[in-house]
C-alpha cells in the first residue's frame, strides 16, 4: 500500500506510542477530530494522543487506502471495547504536512 509520507508517519509514532512524533505530523494549526470532541493545534494534539495512547494502547494496521479522498481504513487494536475495529482516518494535507484527521468508525 502506498500511502503519503506523513500517513505512514503518522502509523508508526501511533504503533510506537510516541505522542511527540505524532503531533510533529501536522501542521501548526491542524485539527483532529475524534470521539466527539476537536483537538486544535500542535500541543493540543500531542496532549490528546498522549493521553489515549496511555489509556487505550492502540495499534494502527493499515488495510485500504483510497488515495482521491484520503481515507484510511486501519485494524486498530487497543485496550477498548469492541477492540479490534476497523477505523476510518479522513485527512486533509497541506504542504507535506496532515492539516486535519478525523475519525470515524
Amino acid at each position: 500500500m502506498n500511502l503519503p509520507h506523513m500517513i505512514s508517519e503518522l502509523v508508526k509514532a501511533q504503533n510506537n506510542f510516541d505522542s511527540v512524533a505524532y503531533a510533529n505530523c501536522f501542521a501548526k494549526n491542524a485539527e483532529v477530530f475524534d470521539e466527539g470532541k476537536t483537538h486544535k493545534g500542535k500541543a493540543e494534539i500531542e496532549s490528546w494522543i498522549d493521553k489515549a495512547n496511555k489509556e487505550y494502547r492502540a495499534t494502527m494496521e493499515p488495510v485500504a487506502y483510497d488515495e482521491d479522498e484520503n481515507i484510511l481504513s486501519a485494524k486498530t487494536s487497543g485496550n477498548f471495547p469492541g477492540s479490534p475495529i476497523i477505523l476510518k482516518y479522513h485527512f486533509k494535507l497541506s504542504n507535506g504536512f496532515i492539516q486535519s484527521l478525523k475519525v470515524t468508525d
